[in-house]
């Protein structure tokens, strides 16, 4: 994607989220908005959907999946895996919650996993472990946590939002290879 394109992209999310957030909801809270105005401007593209990978490489889908990988390491590594999680729940359940009956059917492994609950836990852990003096983003994570599910409701008003502005878009998620 051209950064030109990736900017108006950006703006386009930055808009949209701002004005659900602090308009419809009452959330006047930049960092957390910041956050996730990158949180939809980087799920775009589905090789940022699936960017967590196990040690051989191979891209992880299901979330009880990434809860092994993001245990088995450590410091920031662990941090990023367990931040991953909490996106990876967030973006499904607030943009696409009619995508969740197949990421979590029966013959899935995640069949058993309550994704506002993994999703807050995971920002949770995310959030304890610090990477600096100042840890701004250990902040949000830990907002993110406590607030998940009123983030979950925003998304979807930014979702409901972008879909009002955009009558002759299609249906379905709008996600780039």
């Amino acid at each position: 994607m051209s950064p030109n394109r990736a900017n108006n992209l950006y703006r386009f999310f930055a808009g949209l989220t701002e004005y659900a957030f602090q308009s419809r909801i009452g959330i006047a809270d930049p960092p957390l908005v910041e956050y996730l105005t990158d949180l939809l401007t980087r799920f775009v593209r589905l090789d940022a959907v699936l960017s967590l990978r196990s040690l051989a490489g191979r891209p992880l889908s299901e979330v009880a999946e990434m809860l092994l990988e993001a245990e088995s390491r450590v410091g920031d590594a662990r941090r990023q895996a367990h931040r991953h999680i909490g996106d990876f729940t967030l973006f499904w359940t607030g943009v696409y919650p009619e995508v969740l009956d197949r990421l979590q059917r029966t013959s899935r492994k995640d069949f058993f996993i309550d994704y506002c609950q993994q999703g807050k836990r995971s920002y949770l852990i995310a959030s304890a472990i610090h990477t600096g003096d100042r840890d701004e983003e250990g902040e949000v994570l830990q907002r993110l946590s406590h607030d998940f599910e009123l983030c979950v409701y925003g998304l979807g008003e930014v979702r409901r939002e972008w879909e009002r502005r955009e009558p002759d878009a299609p249906a379905g998620p709008i996600v780039l290879d």
